[in-house]
C-alpha cells in the first residue's frame, strides 16, 4: 500500500534556498544594527563612569534661557533614562545662546554621556571642577534647547 502523500513531492531545494536567504536577510539586518550601535549610535548608560557601585550619574539642570517649563522637560527626560537628576533651578541670567554640559568632577567621561544623551555636540563640554558642587554633571540649558533630543 502506498503513501497517498507520496505521489507528491514537496519542492524542497525551493524552499531550502528561500530558507536561506531569509536567513541571511536577518543575519544581516542584526550586524548592520549592531556595527551602528557601536559606532553612530552608542546606548545611553547613565552609570557614573568607574563606579564599581554602578550609581547613577547626577546631573543639575540649569535653565539660562528664560523659557517656562523647559527645566522640567529636560528633568523628566534624563529621569526617563535612568540619570539621577538632584537640582533643577533658573540661571541668573537667561541670555545663554548655547546648551553646555558642565563637569563637576575630574571624569569628562560623565559630561560627555550626558551631552550625547541630549544630543549635544562635545565642542559645548566644558570642565569646572568644583568641590563644593555634590553633582556629576550640570546641564545650563541654551536658547538653542528646541534643537536639541528632549525637545519635541
Amino acid at each position: 500500500m502506498k503513501n497517498r502523500f507520496s505521489a507528491r513531492r514537496f519542492p524542497t531545494g525551493a524552499l531550502l534556498n528561500l530558507a536561506i536567504i531569509v536567513l541571511l536577510l536577518v543575519v544581516g539586518y542584526l550586524a548592520y544594527s549592531f556595527v551602528l550601535r557601536l559606532t553612530v549610535a552608542p546606548s545611553l548608560d547613565p552609570v557614573r563612569d568607574g563606579d564599581p557601585k554602578g550609581k547613577a550619574i547626577q546631573v543639575d539642570v540649569i535653565n539660562g534661557c528664560g523659557t517656562a517649563k523647559v527645566g522640567t522637560r529636560f528633568t523628566q527626560y534624563l529621569r526617563d533614562r535612568g540619570y539621577d537628576v538632584v537640582e533643577v533651578r533658573n540661571y541668573h541670567r537667561f541670555d545663554v545662546r548655547h546648551t553646555i554640559v558642565v563637569a563637576r568632577t575630574s571624569n569628562r567621561r560623565n559630561a560627555e554621556k550626558v551631552a550625547i544623551a541630549l544630543g549635544i555636540e562635545a565642542s559645548h563640554i566644558v570642565q569646572q571642577i568644583n568641590p563644593d558642587y555634590f553633582v556629576d554633571v550640570s546641564v545650563l540649558i541654551g536658547i538653542d534647547h528646541q534643537s536639541l533630543k528632549p525637545s519635541p
